[in-house]
């Protein structure tokens, strides 16, 4: 207790996040009294026991949570205090497991990997599974065994090596603290320079040292930064461990199930349970957590818990003391502790008795179980139950025991939970900042949250030179991309970045950032500003920065040169003349914009997804009158996943981004072509002869609809098997624009410049006073975007532009 009590005042002495508690330590008031937990055990009938007490045998566990970035400052601290040589982590071995060995042996007898990936995936994915058991259960791999010698020998071979260690690596969080020195106990050795025990954590625990678990937990982070903005955005110093736990707007939110982003609330299947439930207290948010598991909702729990909160009629208890231990969770027997109490309410258990009771029955221990059943028959019988409903209590809690959750973590878990959900109700913009932040280098996250701040009504801003921080940031009520998460920029580059742009000022033109970040950009760090947008407000169209960005670096690096060798060059001598100076720059080619679909194309290029705007925005026609499933559809999160059968016909569109080509046993070129929608990305498998009549097709960035069926590889994400494939046409409607004079020659070729920053295939159509229809011709065709709109009403003025498609 001393120990961990210390090392978590350093940590939250110095600013590091701590979570509020895990596992059974959160049922100890001792915990709660030294502030190593922050939920109140006895308000939340925990129990100590749980935790600790006379007949365990075992060393209780303190695990605790830290923010993920800054969890090794708090191992250094432990270092320091008690020596480095008396603390190491430790060692964890990599085991082949029924997958991985397949694909080892296959690689080592030389087979084709396409071939041994195949007889991989023939193995369910399920945990635990056994290739013993992957033969008993797949009759798909029982016949590839059976029908092909080479694949006999990959399997004969795989099954005499699975199990056997593979690699050895450093557990992820275990910590070992010994009063000696550690190699005076067990032997040691270096992992990447960090000292690790050369024993698992299983013979460590034998062996009576201690071990102690330093998670990181990235959610923490999320909540620190959160608060941070808060600060910044809005003056407000929130307090988030002390928030009220009845707020009303939390909970209508939660019922609502707007929870993506919320800790432990935000998948698909949580949503549909939170929208049934309807939380109206913090001891239901525990309950969730504790209720979205397979046992409670294989057992009938989680339907009987929701039946019995929104009808109380329902509920009926077995003996009349189950009603104060079982009233909070509606008659349902959910956590671990309301076993035990009743054992110690009715039997006249000890709460370390029925410990051990719970225990055995979780372990599934039948010699303890029916020495167990037996005292606790007898107990009851002393306290005036009679034999028969203390059997069905006991066979109750035998059930349960299956599927019953550490209440104490549930609730330290939930607590977390709800902070998020406090933040995400009353600071919306600040918390899907953070989040976002924290998910900069997963594509499909960012773009998931991103998709969320758009449905909650949050503008989401491009990386911009001069208004960007180094993650994403509040901008009024909307969020400014990261620079940091710009392809090819390093975190460090973009602090040096905004040292100076603080310090001296904006950066007005390109050429000023190119002057004065020369010594920390290289060119491809400005190719990659250019090509996601950074640079957009400083006057020039990225065609022309990519035109002359090199040629502006070489000219900076030559002329450093010079003055470092002394030399003066003849254009220095005049560079006070404003007529010299005009030579001196650079000149910036007149061309025309790249089109809308090429300045997408390099956001997703430069930043995994597109932002200003989104290449299948033009192609509505097609989701209304085509499209049957969207990418979201396909994953195994999401509710329509579960209703996906093998073979189900579907039509689904998007944007080809990558093709992998395989050859088949025949010798011919088939295809995984990943394709991506507004949802997120899918797998599109197309077979020999359909790739050969649609190779054109099956290239990147086109954009095609496929009808095809439903491959279910049991839980991992649905792919189509591609049946047709052909490229989606998009609706071309015109824009009109409404002329009220003669235009000059200058607005002219404004006009005709903004046509050419907006390439595309819809029509422009001028109608003049006298109501007259003139179509341009096809080198004036424009892509609709609401900045087409806002450029060509700055020339004609508001209202005199009209465009014939909504534009999202």
């Amino acid at each position: 207790f001393l120990i961990v009590w210390d090392f978590i005042k350093y940590a939250k002495d110095h600013g590091i996040p701590v979570g509020p508690g895990r596992g059974s330590a959160a049922g100890s008031i001792v915990s709660y009294a030294l502030k190593i937990t922050d939920i109140d055990p006895m308000e939340h009938h925990l129990l100590f026991e749980r935790f600790l007490n006379p007949e365990r045998v075992s060393m209780p566990d303190i695990d605790i949570d830290f923010c993920y970035h800054r969890r090794g400052e708090v191992i250094e601290y432990v270092k320091e205090k008690y020596g480095e040589d008396k603390v190491a982590q430790i060692i964890t071995f990599g085991t082949m497991a029924a997958r991985a060995v397949i694909r080892d042996v296959g690689r080592v007898l030389s087979m084709n990997y396409g071939d041994v990936d195949k007889i991989a995936k023939m193995v369910p994915n399920q945990l635990g599974i056994t290739l013993s058991k992957a033969l008993s259960d797949s009759q798909e791999l029982k016949s590839a065994m059976e029908e092909s010698e080479e694949v006999k020998k990959l399997i004969d071979i795989s099954l005499k090596l699975e199990g056997l260690p593979r690699h050895a690596s450093t557990h992820a969080a275990g910590v070992v603290i010994s009063k000696k020195a550690m190699d005076e106990y067990v032997p040691v050795q270096k992992n990447d320079d960090v000292t690790v025990t050369q024993f698992p954590m299983t013979t460590l625990e034998e062996l009576g040292l201690l071990k102690i678990d330093f998670l990181g937990l990235r959610t923490l982070t999320v909540i620190e930064d959160a608060v941070k903005l808060v600060k910044e955005s809005k003056g407000i110093d929130l307090d988030i461990d002390h928030v009220p736990l009845d707020d009303k707007k939390v909970y209508e939110m939660l019922s609502e199930a707007n929870t993506l982003g919320i800790f432990q609330l935000e998948s698909d299947g949580m949503r549909v349970l939170l929208r049934d439930m309807q939380p109206s207290g913090f001891e239901d948010v525990a309950a969730a957590v504790g209720l979205y598991r397979p046992g409670p909702m294989g057992s009938g729990a989680t339907t009987s818990f929701v039946e019995n909160k929104h009808n109380r009629d329902n509920i009926k208890y077995l003996h009349p003391a189950l009603k104060p231990i079982m009233d909070e969770t509606y008659g349902v027997l959910l956590y671990q502790e309301q076993a035990m109490m009743i054992a110690q309410s009715l039997a006249g258990f000890t709460l370390g008795q029925a410990d051990i009771l719970r225990k055995a029955m979780g372990k599934k221990q039948e010699s303890v179980m029916n020495s167990q059943r037996e005292a606790f028959l007898e107990g009851a019988a002393k306290n005036h139950v009679d034999r028969k409903t203390a059997e069905q209590i006991f066979e109750m809690i035998a059930h349960f025991a299956g599927y019953g959750f550490n209440k104490s973590h549930t609730a330290a878990y939930a607590l977390i939970a709800y902070r998020t959900a406090y933040l995400k109700a009353h600071y919306p913009v600040e918390y899907m900042a953070a989040v976002i932040t924290s998910f900069m280098d997963n594509t499909d996250k960012v773009a998931m949250y991103i998709k969320e701040c758009r449905n909650m009504g949050i503008q989401i801003l491009p990386p911009d030179i001069n208004e960007s921080g180094v993650d994403f940031k509040v901008s009024g009520n909307a969020i400014r991309f990261g620079l940091a998460a710009v392809k090819n920029v390093g975190q460090g580059a973009v602090q040096d970045i905004i040292a100076i742009r603080e310090k001296e000022g904006k950066f007005t033109s390109f050429e000023d950032f190119c002057e004065r970040a020369h010594k920390i950009v290289n060119k491809k760090m400005v190719e990659s500003f250019i090509r996601c947008g950074a640079f957009d407000g400083l006057g020039l169209y990225r065609s022309q920065m990519m035109a002359v960005y090199e040629d502006i670096l070489e000219k900076i690096q030559k002329n450093l040169k010079d003055q470092v060798e002394g030399q003066i060059s003849f254009i220095d001598l005049f560079a006070e003349d404003e007529e010299t100076a005009k030579i001196y720059e650079t000149k910036i080619p007149e061309i025309p914009e790249f089109s809308k679909k090429e300045l997408l194309q390099m956001e997703k290029d430069m930043i995994g997804l597109y932002v200003s705007g989104h290449p299948l925005e033009d192609y509505q026609n097609v989701y209304e009158k085509e499209v049957t499933r969207l990418s979201s559809d396909l994953k195994p999160d999401s509710n329509a996943f579960h209703s996906l059968r093998d073979g189900d016909t579907v039509t689904v569109a998007g944007v080809v981004t990558r093709v992998s080509k395989k050859l088949t046993r025949k010798g011919q070129n088939m295809a995984f072509v990943t394709v991506e929608d507004t949802d997120g990305e899918m797998e599109i498998v197309v077979f020999p002869e359909l790739f050969l009549q649609n190779r054109e097709l099956v290239d990147l960035d086109h954009i095609v609809i496929v009808e095809g069926t439903i491959s279910l590889k049991e839980e991992e994400q649905a792919s189509v098997i591609a049946k047709n494939i052909r490229e989606a046409e998009m609706e071309y409607a015109p824009v009109y624009l409404f002329l009220t004079a003669d235009l000059s020659e200058k607005e002219v070729q404004k006009l005709k410049d903004i046509f050419a920053k907006y390439r595309g295939k819809n029509g422009v159509i001028l109608v003049d006073q006298s109501k007259a229809h003139y179509k341009l011709g096809s080198q004036y065709q424009v892509q609709l975007s609401y900045a087409l709109k806002e450029e060509l009403e700055a020339v004609l003025g508001k209202n005199k532009v009209l465009l014939e498609k909504k534009i999202s």
